[in-house]
């Protein structure tokens, strides 16, 4: 079982930076594809960015692309999610996960085993 822990939170005004951060213990990192989850009160997990166990191939929700970088460092064992261009609506709980399933990256939350706990970035001024 693979053990998620996000880290990078915080309260930041619009149009700043973030930078989420995951990191594992337990397996690997590299074996699994990791994504990021966006929750917001009353509403689905939704994925907005993956990057996958074989090739590391990136994949972006549509409304983020252009704002939102996934890395991974392998000797770290992180995955990171850089994110510029800070907007309201990007307020929420982010989360890790990981996925072993095909397709590759598929940003469908019943893929995805093990959760981080989640983290709370808020953007207000």
């Amino acid at each position: 079982q693979l053990l998620l822990v996000e880290s990078g939170g915080g309260l930041v005004q619009p149009g700043g930076s973030l930078t989420p951060s995951c990191v594992a213990f337990g397996s690997n990192l590299d074996n699994y594809d990791i994504a990021w989850f966006h929750q917001v009160p009353g509403k689905e997990r939704g994925g907005i960015s993956c990057i996958s166990r074989i090739g590391f191939s990136i994949r972006y929700e549509d409304s983020v692309k252009g704002r939102f970088a996934i890395s991974r460092d392998s000797e770290k064992n992180m995955i990171f999610l850089p994110i510029n261009s800070l907007k309201p609506e990007d307020t929420g709980v982010y989360y890790c996960a990981e996925a072993t399933q095909w397709p590759l990256c598929g940003l469908k939350l019943e893929a995805y085993e093990d959760w981080g706990q989640g983290i709370q970035d808020t953007v207000s001024s």
